[in-house]
């Protein structure tokens, strides 16, 4: 979802609600903290198709953390929060994520990770204090940024990894192509009336152009490389 094209005509309407505490984020507040977070990101070096890493309970701030990447052509991994120290460090460093947020209430494991991760430049801390100039809370990280979309906006994805159940686990890395943010939109549905015959449901999803598997030598990085076609067919 892209905020941005929902602030005007709804601003004030609930982009989502938490399901236990009630708890409501608007339009405009999700499109807000977004650019925050983005601007942070580029402040701290991060450019197109760099990485960093989300390792957090369900909570009212993880749709900002992933909404920043999603709006700055960046891969973002959001981390199982049961996973141990050395299973998150893992993660972060085959990764390459350059930075890590997470919750007060995985810092314990999130701190000893870190401990295991030299790439991590600074991690941002959401409800809890910072430590040091590697730590940082993640409100007085984000707050003095500007609310308005970085200027070289483009589009940005989630790079998931495997269980691991077969040996270590791999990222499952969707390419990104170099669309800006402002003209890339969902593909729609087809219309449908009396008169016309509908497509079949399957034409509705993105089909798969090339799948290849890729292993750094260097680096040990195992990934899972998917290429969808998009809307200029490259």
């Amino acid at each position: 979802m892209y905020p941005g094209s929902h602030v005007k005509p709804k601003g004030d309407q609930p982009a989502f609600i938490m399901a236990q505490s009630g708890e409501a984020v608007t339009y405009a507040e999700l499109e807000a903290r977004t650019n925050q977070s983005a601007h942070f990101l580029r402040s701290r070096g991060l450019k197109r198709l760099d990485h960093y890493a989300i390792f957090m309970e369900n909570n009212a701030r993880y749709l900002e953390c992933c909404g920043a990447g999603e709006r700055a052509g960046l891969y973002f991994t959001c981390i199982n929060s049961f996973l141990t120290a050395q299973e998150l460090a893992y993660i972060v460093n085959n990764s390459e994520s350059k930075v890590l947020i997470f919750s007060e209430e995985k810092r314990a494991v999130a701190i000893e990770a870190l401990r295991q991760c030299p790439g991590v430049e600074v991690a941002l801390v959401v409800n809890g204090p910072g430590d040091g100039s590697r730590i940082l809370n993640f409100d007085d990280a984000t707050a003095p940024m500007a609310t308005t979309p970085i200027a070289d906006e483009s589009v940005g994805t989630a790079m998931l990894y495997s269980s691991g159940t077969t040996g270590q686990p791999k990222g499952i890395n969707w390419s990104i192509c170099h669309l800006p943010r402002s003209i890339t939109r969902r593909r729609r549905r087809p219309s449908i009336s009396s008169s016309a015959t509908a497509e079949p449901r399957s034409s509705w999803r993105i089909s798969i152009r090339s799948v290849t598997c890729s292993w750094s030598k260097n680096t040990g990085r195992h990934t899972v490389n998917w290429c969808p076609p998009c809307f200029r067919g490259c």
